[in-house]
């Protein structure tokens, strides 16, 4: 797959887009929840830069995934296929690790959604595909 400038601009804008919406999720409106669970296991609960700037790569890697998955697919199967690769199988692992607090499920699955919609539909926008 080339990467034009549309390419890069729609994983540009949708990288954008998918970590201010961590952001808010986690930092804003989460943050007390995760901060409680992670004390409840004696840990604290990671928000230091260098965590910051994985975020940040795991949201513009995560748009680049969702590109190259709206070559093949139209909206709600990229947007589908790619909330189960980047939340439910996450979600899954952090879970079997005791790492996630249950109680972000009910705020954090609408608005997960609501962000990988979103972020799929802004690559298909900006990056249309050439479908035969």
């Amino acid at each position: 797959m080339r990467l034009g400038a549309r390419a890069v601009g729609a994983i540009v804008l949708a990288g954008m887009w998918v970590g201010l919406s961590e952001f808010f999720r986690n930092q804003a409106l989460l943050a007390l929840i995760w901060s409680n669970h992670y004390e409840s296991l004696g840990l604290t609960f990671p928000a230091s830069p260098a965590n910051a700037a994985v975020w940040i790569l795991w949201s513009f890697v995560f748009a680049a995934v969702l590109w190259a998955i709206s070559r093949r697919f139209p909206l709600m199967e990229t947007f589908l296929l790619g909330w189960v690769v980047g939340f439910l199988l996450m979600w899954l692992v952090i879970w079997n690790l005791s790492v996630l607090p249950l109680a972000t499920l009910p705020f954090a699955l609408p608005l997960s959604l609501l962000e990988v919609l979103v972020a799929a539909w802004i690559v298909l926008k900006v990056n249309p595909p050439h479908r035969a």
